[in-house]
């Protein structure tokens, strides 16, 4: 006899409610006996959530993603880096030079807010105006690094967002054989600041940089990375000529992927949840 899975309105609640995996796929011999369990299993659980509000109130006051802003800041300070801050509005011509022009895969996904500016979709161009300043005037290597909100046009369900939080990091000026130990090296220490066991990097392609790195992690290989090498094609556009590695985090990746979670809007910015904490219970 065929088991009995849960409902799309009964597993979506139990997602919500950051059910254990082991709940959200339960099946049961009968209809009454899967509704007797959601009920009981809904009921402990916003009664568990209602209490983690509580706490939040009382204790942490401050949601994982702020927390790890901080961590991540102070982490990569320490090891040397310096932070910086650009505008979240990008003319188009910084995305040009990032060959995003009008033929591009990644041209839909643009919020633009005129004809000629849009909410970034990446903070590398910014970066890039940066680095071909701070190149000329600092000791090499120049070890920069904002966080920041990003944009895009996303379609592509739990794990995607329209409005995210990045972390670029680029080192340039370092040799050219130090690259890919140097770029393991801050991939692993990120990872390690945001609680996450298990990252490892494997080659991919980019729309952007063409062949890169992704950082990943877990049995999904949930990508919580990208990592790119210079001297590359995008840089004679900006006029760069040193040697780099750079590497682009999704803080919402790394804390699904710290968390063990498969739901990417529940830790970034939102009215429906607090700290991972669905409000609606």
């Amino acid at each position: 006899m065929d088991r009995i899975s849960w409902s799309a309105t009964q597993l979506r609640r139990l997602k919500e409610l950051s059910a254990a995996r082991s709940q959200i796929d339960s099946d049961f011999p009968s209809l009454a006996e899967r509704d007797v369990a959601f009920q009981e299993w809904s009921d402990a659980l916003v009664k568990r959530e209602r209490q983690r509000l509580v706490d939040f109130g009382k204790d942490s006051r401050r949601p994982r993603m702020c927390r790890l802003e901080t961590l991540l800041a102070q982490g990569l300070v320490a090891s040397g880096f310096s932070q910086v801050s650009t505008p979240i509005i990008m003319s188009r011509s910084h995305l040009a030079k990032m060959s995003i022009t009008a033929d591009h895969p990644l041209i839909s996904q643009v919020f633009w807010i005129d004809q000629n500016h849009c909410l970034r979709p990446m903070l590398a161009p910014h970066l890039y105006c940066l680095l071909r300043s701070l190149l000329r005037t600092w000791e090499k290597p120049v070890q920069i690094f904002e966080i920041g909100p990003c944009f895009r046009r996303e379609s592509g369900g739990a794990q995607h967002s329209s409005e995210f939080t990045m972390l670029n990091l680029v080192e340039a000026g370092l040799p050219i054989e130090a690259r890919e130990e140097r770029l393991r090296a801050l991939a692993s220490r990120v990872a390690e600041l945001a609680g996450v066991t298990d990252s490892r990097l494997e080659s991919t392609h980019s729309e952007v940089y063409g062949e890169t790195i992704d950082v990943v992690s877990g049995p999904d290989k949930i990508e919580i990375g990208s990592a790119a090498m210079g001297p590359h094609p995008l840089d004679h556009a900006w006029r760069i000529t040193d040697t780099w590695v750079g590497i682009g985090f999704g803080l919402e990746r790394l804390i699904m992927a710290a968390e063990g979670s498969d739901s990417l809007g529940r830790w970034g910015r939102s009215i429906s949840y607090l700290d991972g904490i669905r409000l609606n219970i």
